[in-house]
């Protein structure tokens, strides 16, 4: 079995995946910075065994970063306790796309394996990959599987703590759907503004990278992410797929050997 890691900003996103392509579970841990390999690798083979499976079945790892600091951490720990070296993909990996950026290098790891597990599971189709997470990003790849390019804007999270942590009056809120937009509450209002801010300004971006890249023909819409079940019944994606970076670093794995 495969041990899929992204490493984000805020969290550390895991997951198993089987000789199928099936996911057998996932879990979350907070990113930090300074972790050593032994607090990373025990907690690794907590989670596995916690989930009933046998760190010894894992004999693959594959991980994609946007926090340089912690990979040689992680790197180490899947050494010392899985007895593997963990494959990082990046920009220069091979793929099952033809990269259209200017510097292939600036591309985030999570983005790249998205977009593999796009055109490996929605193939002959113009696509938006719409990943909230601790940003929220879009990539656009066309038929012919070029990766175009995309665009990023602050998610969720960090638009709600900047309202919280640079305002004096603000309260903490959760984030979360909201029906209305007039809030009658404070949270209401700070709730009504994310949730419909954000979704004001998917549309927008999603109408814009359209008609740039694929003129008249409609592309199919992908969300995925922590936060991409909050729009589900939103109508902007034609499919939720969250956990698609799992199944591109798979795919990732299969094209590097």
């Amino acid at each position: 079995m495969i041990l899929a890691l992204d490493v984000g900003n805020s969290q550390i996103y895991g997951g198993v995946v089987d000789e199928a392509g099936n996911i057998i579970f996932s879990f979350r841990r907070a990113s930090k910075t300074g972790a050593s390999s032994d607090e990373i690798g025990i907690f690794l083979r907590s989670v596995l065994r916690e989930n009933d499976i046998d760190p010894k079945s894992i004999t693959q790892i594959a991980m994609c970063s946007v926090v340089p600091e912690v990979v040689h951490s992680i790197g180490s720990a899947c050494l010392k306790y899985f007895g593997t070296n963990a494959f990082q993909l990046s920009g220069a990996s091979k793929s099952n796309l033809i990269i259209g950026y200017k510097n292939p290098s600036e591309i985030g790891a999570d983005r790249i394996a998205n977009a593999i597990a796009a055109v490996h599971k929605y193939p002959d189709k113009n696509l938006i990959v719409i990943d909230l997470g601790t940003a929220t990003t879009f990539c656009a790849i066309s038929k012919k599987r070029e990766y175009l390019g995309g665009s990023i804007m602050a998610g969720l999270r960090l638009n709600m703590e900047a309202l919280v942590s640079k305002t004096a009056k603000l309260p903490s809120f959760e984030i979360s759907k909201i029906e209305n937009a007039l809030g009658n509450t404070t949270i209401e209002g700070l709730q009504s503004g994310l949730y419909f801010g954000n979704l004001g300004a998917m549309k927008e971006i999603i109408s814009r990278i359209s008609f740039e890249c694929f003129g008249n023909e409609a592309p199919f819409i992908i969300g995925t992410g922590g936060f991409s079940s909050l729009y589900r019944e939103a109508e902007i994606f034609d499919v939720i797929e969250p956990d698609l970076v799992f199944l591109g670093l798979g795919e990732a794995l299969k094209l590097n050997k």
